[in-house]
C-alpha cells in the first residue's frame, strides 16, 4: 500500500474556530453558499496550521516563518524555511520559495503528502450574529458582534506515504514533476546522506530518503496530532473541543479516496449520514487496492442512533474484521504507533504494478 485515505468530521456546536474577513466591528466566519443555502467551513489551510501546532505540542519544532517583501508592495509573501530534512512539517504539508525570477536552481517547492480537503458543514447552517457591548470604564459604549454556528463539517484527506522522508532532486529546466529541491536544499540533502539517507530513483526521479526510521516517526506524528487535534479562533467566548467526532481510515494501493460518500450530508439537507452500503460497494469495486481492515474512530455520544445503524448494517464486515470500529483517539494513537513499530513498513513504498 502507498496511501492512507481518510474522510474526517469535527462537530462545531456554538462555535466561531476559523473566521472570514470582517466588516467594520462585526467578526465574520467562513461560510459558502451552495444552491442559495449558506454552508460554514473551515479552509484546509486552517486545519493545517492547527496540525502544525499540535505536532510543536508533542516536540517537534515547526519551520521557521519568514515574511518576504516590502509592506507597502502588493506582492508581499511568506516562507518557512523549506528545509524538508531538518522540519517534518516542510516534509508533511510542503512549501514553495522562490528566491530569483529566472534561476530555477534557487527555488525550492515541494507538493504535500497530506492532502485535504475543506471542513465543510454536511448540512446548511446559516451563522447567528451574536451582539456585544464593552461599557465597561468608558463613557460611550464600544458596540461589537460577530458570527458564531452549529454544524458537523467534513473533509477528505490523503496522505501518500512513499513520500514522506523523499525528496527529489533538481531537474533539467522543463523537465520531471514540480517536486524538486533548490541547489541549497541539495546541498542539505547530501549532507542527510551522510547521516543515514539514501540516494534513490523515486517515481522516474532522482532522490534522497531519509532512513525508514525517522519516515515512520513522521507519519505516525501527523496521526498524533490529528487525535490530539487542539486549534481555532474565538476560544475564549466559543471554546469547543476539535478532536474528530468521527474519522475513517484506509489504506489503499492508489491515491484515490473510497470513503468519500461514505460519510457525506444527506441529499435532503437532514444532516450527517454514514453509510454502510455505500462503504461496502467501495469496498467491492476496489478489491485488490486496499489493505483492511476499515479504520472508524467514532466518540461516544456523537450521532449514536447512526453509529447503531451503521454498526448493525455491517455486523458481518465487523464480525470477520474487515471493518473496526472504536474511539478516534484510541484508533489514529495505535495506528500511529504500529506504524513506529514497523508493523506497516510496505506502506511506505509503492506498490509492485
Amino acid at each position: 500500500m502507498a496511501y492512507l485515505a481518510g474522510k474526517i468530521v469535527l462537530a462545531v456546536t456554538a462555535g466561531a474556530p476559523n473566521n472570514g474577513r470582517g466588516e467594520a466591528t462585526t467578526g465574520r466566519v467562513k461560510k459558502t453558499v451552495i444552491r442559495q443555502q449558506t454552508y460554514p467551513y473551515v479552509s484546509a489551510q486552517a486545519f493545517r496550521r492547527w496540525l502544525r501546532d499540535t505536532m510543536t505540542d508533542h516536540g517537534s519544532p515547526c519551520s521557521p516563518t519568514e515574511r518576504v517583501g516590502k509592506k507597502e508592495s502588493k506582492a508581499q509573501k511568506a516562507t518557512t524555511a523549506a528545509d524538508p530534512v531538518r522540519y517534518a512539517d516542510d516534509d508533511l504539508f510542503g512549501y514553495m520559495k522562490a528566491t530569483s525570477k529566472t534561476d530555477d536552481a534557487s527555488t525550492t517547492l515541494r507538493d504535500s503528502p497530506f492532502m485535504c480537503g475543506t471542513l465543510l458543514a454536511v448540512e446548511p447552517a446559516r451563522p447567528t450574529e451574536d451582539f456585544g457591548v464593552m461599557a465597561r470604564g468608558i463613557d460611550e459604549p464600544v458596540l461589537h458582534s460577530h458570527e458564531f454556528y452549529t454544524a458537523d463539517l467534513a473533509a477528505p484527506f490523503l496522505l501518500d506515504l512513499p513520500r514522506v522522508g523523499t525528496f527529489t532532486l533538481p531537474q533539467a529546466r522543463g523537465a520531471g514533476k514540480a517536486n524538486y529541491l533548490s541547489t541549497e536544499a541539495a546541498l542539505q540533502a547530501s549532507a542527510a546522506i551522510e547521516a543515514g539517507a539514501t540516494a534513490v530513483t523515486f517515481r522516474g526521479q532522482s532522490a534522497v530518503r531519509l532512513p525508514l526510521p525517522a519516515r515512520r516517526e513522521r507519519a505516525a506524528l501527523l496521526l498524533d496530532a490529528m487525535a490530539d487535534i487542539a486549534g481555532g479562533a474565538k476560544k475564549g467566548l466559543h471554546y469547543g473541543d476539535r478532536t474528530p467526532a468521527l474519522v475513517m481510515l484506509l489504506p489503499m494501493a492508489g491515491g484515490v479516496n473510497p470513503l468519500e460518500f461514505a460519510i457525506s450530508g444527506a441529499e435532503d439537507g437532514s444532516g450527517l449520514q454514514v453509510r454502510a452500503a455505500t462503504l461496502r460497494a467501495e469496498l467491492d469495486a476496489w478489491r485488490g487496492e486496499w489493505d483492511g481492515p476499515v479504520h472508524v474512530g467514532w466518540r461516544p455520544g456523537f450521532k449514536d442512533a447512526t453509529r447503531k445503524q451503521f454498526e448493525a448494517d455491517l455486523a458481518e464486515e465487523i464480525a470477520g474484521g474487515q471493518v473496526l470500529v472504536g474511539h478516534p483517539r484510541t484508533m489514529l494513537r495505535t495506528m500511529a504507533a504500529d506504524l513506529r513499530g514497523g508493523a506497516h513498513d510496505a506502506w511506505f513504498d509503492d506498490p509492485a504494478r
